[in-house]
């Protein structure tokens, strides 16, 4: 290492972004009972992997864990098991089939260079006793603070099929008012709202088409309205900070209202008549809606009053609001439940125990590397650590309010309070993505639109074309569709492909940029790199770029991170135009020329290494240097302080490309030039 371009290391001359010592990225839990659709991979996978790899960058490996898994329990994939073997789709066992599904993720995973630290599963090998034993854990905790009830509500039973019928196992319409999910069950819809299961609309038996009867069980609930206040706190505090986007806290805030019913105006001269003998409450003046709205103080008189209008037939939908957030079921798939007051043979419900799984992932990664498990609070539970967790919108309700609002219950009843002390669980930086579409439908597999595997995609697509591509759609500031010319039958033969676009940066401007640099090198240096100093213009240029790189990436804004790349590559490649390509060049100005472009090349492929990172490592590679190239420490120096004195490129050969199209794009006999 030289000590000649120390000036390089000097400060920042404005404040910067200010990053965590050590941090925790998580990505969602796809189900265990399918494979990776385009969605997962594309609408949040490669966002959490992205920022990931850049953080590990930025603060170094060591203080980075980025975990995610398989969700292996839950009436989904227990369903999906069940309809698969009496297709002769499946012939093995419930868990042979998520280890199967397992694997599959996984190497999707690998094949789009998604680098989570360990891609885990809840009902799998030793993440699975693990998992079981912070399960075990987290809600005995809970319960000792005081801060679970046990409630009595109806469950749908089949009385033809002689069973209870898990959350999927039934199906009809969402009571949420406004909700456009085409699917509700039992007790929650696949937009994520939450309501009792008496409340669904037009309940049907998916084992036999009957409507189902209803009988009562008992599980444990957490007390999610309790921190109702606490959360309204966070919120505004949310609302203050730029790294949080608008779609999160306006999503939580839409459920701390009141309690209130939507009832359709053609029953309203019946709802006059039952007035009086229900719970006491507010009737909202709004004469221009199809519907009137009853406001109540609380959600037992909510029920209540639900209770009078089914039994006197009036149709009504409920609005968002908290509801205590179950724990337990009776599911036999699912990981136990700790034995509390006695009760015994409950399981864990899905969704709760993919909220803390993360946890349980940290521990299992720590233990498989040597560590110390207990050093997961260091990540999770210190200030000097932070949690990033990467969801799509569906799931703010989940992440953003359910899991908060437990968090705060883990300490000490009396010291509940928004503003966590160290020691205790952080409350996580929530980055919710909107809704990527595909061909302006929102997909999914469980709907009428048919999204593709992530797997197929490949076979038209590289992975950093699409890495790239789905990076600058701007998911983080509204839905957008994903219009693959392959996928799209309405696409005609002239027309350009959407998400080719992105990619051409790098398989064109950026690998010409590179090309040339090698190939020059390699023709009037014999592949010596010139040992020179960049002219200061390109460090004042290459300063401004990182700064608003790293601005925007702090507020995971990354497709303006991809904007920062475009117009500084493309700077690059006129620069290498006319300085490099020129005519009549001497040999001192060339040599100038080339430590110039090379610098430029070694920044841009520093801020693209998070988003591209098999083109960055090959690249790495022929400069034949190590991995410190990528450390934000010396983000400014040039490639000489990484080398020695007359320092040997690894031989390029003739047409070799760091970045690339895919073959099914090229014409026969086109190169990628």
């Amino acid at each position: 290492m030289s000590d000649k371009n120390e000036k390089y290391n000097k400060p920042f001359e404005i404040p910067r972004p200010v990053f965590p010592k050590r941090a925790v990225i998580t990505g969602g839990m796809p189900y265990g009972n399918k494979e990776l659709h385009f969605g997962h991979v594309g609408g949040m996978f490669v966002f959490a992997d992205t920022y990931a790899r850049f953080m590990r960058d930025r603060i170094g490996k060591e203080n980075v864990i980025f975990v995610g898994g398989t969700d292996c329990y839950g009436s989904p994939i227990a369903e999906g098991w069940r309809v698969k073997v009496k297709n002769g789709e499946f012939s093995g066992t419930l868990e042979e089939f998520v280890q199967r599904n397992h694997d599959k993720q996984q190497k999707t995973l690998d094949d789009y260079g998604i680098s989570p630290n360990l891609f885990a599963a809840s009902g799998l090998g030793r993440s699975k006793e693990i998992h079981a034993e912070v399960t075990d854990w987290f809600i005995s905790s809970l319960y000792k603070k005081g801060q679970l009830d046990q409630i009595t509500t109806m469950q749908f039973y089949d009385e033809k099929a002689g069973c209870f019928l898990n959350g999927r196992q039934v199906i009809g319409k969402c009571p949420v008012e406004g909700c456009t999910s085409e699917k509700g069950y039992a007790d929650e819809c696949d937009l994520g709202h939450q309501y009792m299961p008496e409340n669904l609309v037009d309940p049907v038996s998916t084992l036999t088409g009957e409507k189902p009867t209803m009988k009562p069980v008992t599980n444990w609930y957490f007390r999610l309205r309790d921190y109702e206040q606490l959360m309204k706190d966070w919120v505004e505090e949310l609302k203050k900070r730029k790294d949080i986007r608008p779609v999160v806290w306006k999503t939580i805030d839409e459920f701390l209202k009141p309690p209130v019913i939507y009832v359709k105006r053609e029953f309203e001269e019946k709802y006059l008549t039952l007035r009086d003998s229900m719970p006491a409450h507010e009737y909202l003046e709004e004469p221009k809606k199809p519907s009137f709205t009853i406001q109540f103080s609380t959600l037992s008189d909510c029920d209540e009053a639900c209770r009078v209008l089914t039994e006197n037939g009036i149709r009504y939908r409920t609005g968002k609001t908290l509801v205590p957030f179950r724990l337990t079921g009776n599911i036999e798939w699912g990981v136990p439940a700790p034995v509390m007051d006695g009760v015994e043979g409950l399981t864990v419900w899905v969704w709760p125990e993919s909220l803390w799984a993360p946890i349980s992932f940290t521990q299992t990664y720590l233990e498989s590397v040597g560590r110390d498990r207990d050093e997961w609070k260091d990540y999770w539970c210190s200030k000097d650590s932070t949690v990033y967790q990467f969801i799509g919108q569906d799931n703010i309700y989940f992440y953003g309010i359910a899991e908060p609002a437990m968090w705060m219950a883990q300490q000490a009843s009396e010291t509940k309070t928004a503003d966590v002390p160290d020691g205790e669980l952080q409350l996580p930086v929530i980055v919710a993505n909107h809704h990527i579409l595909f061909l302006d439908k929102k997909a999914s597999s469980s709907g009428a639109v048919k999204p593709p595997m992530a797997d197929d995609l490949l076979r038209y697509y590289t992975p950093e074309q699409l890495r790239m591509h789905w990076l600058g759609l701007g998911l983080g500031q509204r839905s957008v569709s994903f219009m693959p010319k392959p996928f799209n039958p309405d696409a005609k033969p002239e027309d350009a492909d959407p998400a080719v676009k992105d990619g051409l940066l790098l398989s064109n401007v950026y690998n010409r940029m590179i090309r040339t640099a090698f190939y020059t090198t390699q023709k009037e240096f014999d592949g010596i790199m010139p040992d020179l100093a960049p002219e200061e213009k390109f460090v004042a240029d290459a300063k401004k770029a990182v700064l608003e790189y790293e601005r925007h990436m702090s507020k995971f804004a990354f497709h303006q991170c991809t904007y920062v790349l475009d117009s500084y590559i493309r700077n690059g490649s006129k620069y290498m135009a006319k300085a490099v390509n020129g005519e009549n060049i001497g040999r001192d100005e060339l040599a100038q020329a080339l430590a110039n472009l090379f610098y430029m090349i070694r920044i841009a492929g520093v801020l693209l290494h998070p988003m591209a990172p098999f083109g960055t490592e090959k690249l790495r590679e022929y400069l034949e240097v190590d991995e410190r190239i990528w450390s934000w420490d010396t983000i400014l120096e040039p490639l000489t302080y990484f080398t020695g004195k007359q320092h040997k490129l690894k031989f390029l050969p003739p047409r070799t490309d760091f970045f690339t199209r895919h073959e099914s794009q090229f014409a026969q006999g086109e190169s990628n030039e």
